[in-house]
């Protein structure tokens, strides 16, 4: 046996000869920001847990959901997984404005007596001025940060628009449960209607970007909720 390698063959010493060092592993959490669908979860659960407070503070229990939404949405951002907002352009933002009126507008027209009665049941014993904030600032900002600034990144926009939509009616039905047993029609309505409204949502942010589905959001709010409300 030739006790010396063949010329061709490199000749290994110290630390060449060692296996290659494991690559570290990198542990996840289900509670971390990259998990969208466990902050799902916990909102769901504030929200059925706070049924109890039904119908009396039906805004108590609006703000504190949205404001886990919107927190669990913050919390991404500062940890790196959400998409920003970057500077749009005002066609955008036109695009989202004109989605939200030729979608809300023919609603309005055809089903105002419905979305009158709706909103009634929806937001109970709620003014005009605290009405205008839920629409403008508080649902708006908790959902389209979360919905289409998080689960968005993991799902197609027509499953974000339908995951979007349960929630809609997990978060309201609770508040109008009587009405419904007597009127299942009038909850037939607005589950299709919270449906077809997180569908344009999401559609607007595949098309057009965040803050465009943002704005879509309000003036749609506006246009269903508000006006019908008068």
């Amino acid at each position: 046996m030739n006790p010396y390698p063949p010329e061709d063959e490199p000749i290994r010493l110290g630390a060449d000869n060692l296996p290659p060092a494991p690559e570290p592993r990198i542990r996840f959490y289900r509670s971390n920001a990259n998990d969208p669908f466990f902050g799902l979860l916990i909102a769901l659960a504030v929200s059925v847990g706070m049924t109890g407070l039904l119908p009396d503070q039906a805004d108590l229990r609006y703000t504190v959901v949205m404001a886990v939404l919107a927190g669990i949405a913050v919390t991404s951002w500062l940890l790196g997984s959400f998409d920003h907002i970057t500077q749009e352009t005002p066609e955008n933002l036109a695009w989202g404005v004109g989605f939200a009126l030729l979608f809300s507008v023919p609603f309005v027209l055809f089903f105002f007596d419905t979305l009158s009665r709706a909103t009634r049941l929806v937001f109970p014993q709620t003014s005009s001025g605290a009405l205008l904030a839920y629409l403008i600032f508080v649902i708006p900002l908790a959902e389209t940060l979360f919905f289409r600034g998080i689960i968005q990144r993991s799902l197609e926009f027509w499953a974000t628009g339908i995951v979007a939509g349960v929630w809609s009616a997990v978060l309201f039905f609770p508040v109008m449960w009587g009405d419904i047993v007597r009127a299942p029609a009038v909850a037939f309505f607005l589950l299709i209607a919270l449906l077809a409204i997180n569908l344009l949502y999401s559609y607007v942010r595949e098309r057009n970007g965040l803050a465009a589905a943002w704005l879509c959001q309000i003036v749609v709010g506006l246009v269903i909720f508000f006006l019908p409300s008068l």
